[in-house]
């Protein structure tokens, strides 16, 4: 096993890391030295609430950015499509009822999501329904935000249920 010594990086930029396995060498408070491994200390690091002082990327073809297991969630609709739902994660799937919305209808319901901040950005994705429905967030607040489904085929009315995704962007306006 490698053994390298680590310095606390102060440029305010991100520096390459050591690779797993590599020993980092620690002096604690009485002068003895302590061997820590890498894989130790981003175990605990990215276990932490971390901000980063540069982009944030993956390099990773399949891995990508997200959410771990147990940020997400699913929900259906009780009743109707404009039936509010609560459904309080980062990320999740939403699927409506399967009641009739009429060619070119609009129909807006309320997701309650305490994990939301009236500054966060919502992202949605349709996962299955009728081809000519789609879905949109039109309004974002502290706790909640809307969402609207509009059947844009001039004639037939949609009858299926509607089932989207959906992700919490954190976002702050200072």
């Amino acid at each position: 096993m490698a053994t390298a010594t680590w310095a606390a990086n102060t440029s305010g930029k991100a520096s390459a890391a050591p690779l797993d396995g590599t020993e980092l060498l620690r002096t604690n408070d009485g002068g003895a030295s302590k061997k820590l491994l890498v894989s130790d200390v981003r175990t605990y690091i990215l276990g932490l609430a971390t901000t980063f002082l540069d982009a944030l990327k993956s390099s990773s073809a399949t891995a990508g950015i997200g959410y771990a297991t147990g940020a997400g969630g699913t929900v259906t609709q009780a009743t109707s499509r404009s039936t509010g739902v609560t459904l309080s994660k980062t990320t999740g799937q939403i699927t409506t009822t399967a009641d009739s919305l009429a060619g070119l209808a609009i129909v807006t319901f309320t997701v309650t999501n305490t994990a939301v901040a009236a500054t966060d950005t919502i992202i949605l994705s349709k996962v299955s329904g009728d081809v000519d429905t789609f879905c949109w967030v039109n309004a974002v607040a502290a706790g909640s935000f809307d969402v609207t489904l509009r059947n844009s085929h001039a004639v037939d009315a949609d009858t299926t249920a509607f089932v989207f995704n959906f992700a919490v962007i954190k976002g702050v306006t200072a």
